[in-house]
């Protein structure tokens, strides 16, 4: 089974879901998933903390997932990505995209302008 790297889309809808107490589209991808290997990366794990009302609990509670760092292959995949664009993606998301391809996986977030073009690449978790 492919890595799935959480995009902070995902990761903050499920967080405000469990707040909530209620299912919503994150909780329902995980509930149809449950054998996926999740996976964050620092761009997901800082944009999640800067929105976080309680950082220190939301550091917490993304420990339980898989860390993929950023080094110097990510670093080429997105540059190279980015040269080579016509309409160069923003900065995290370009992380995120390399991140990705780096490690074989498939991004699980909601936000097509970014990743659509991905293909079978991008899971939108709030499509069905």
């Amino acid at each position: 089974m492919k890595p799935y790297l959480l995009d902070s889309s995902f990761v903050i809808d499920l967080l405000n879901e469990y707040s909530a107490g209620r299912e919503g589209p994150a909780t329902g991808w995980l509930r149809r998933n449950p054998r996926a290997r999740l996976w964050i990366s620092p761009v997901t794990y800082a944009e999640v903390l800067e929105g976080a009302d309680d950082p220190p609990a939301v550091a917490e509670r993304l420990q339980r997932y898989l860390w993929q760092g950023i080094g110097r292959a990510q670093a080429q995949r997105a540059a190279m990505r980015q040269r080579r664009a016509r309409h160069r993606r923003g900065e995290n998301d370009a992380w995120q995209v390399a991140v990705a391809e780096c490690m074989g996986g498939v991004i699980v977030g909601h936000d097509p302008p970014a990743f659509a073009a991905l293909g079978a690449g991008y899971e939108d978790h709030r499509r069905r």
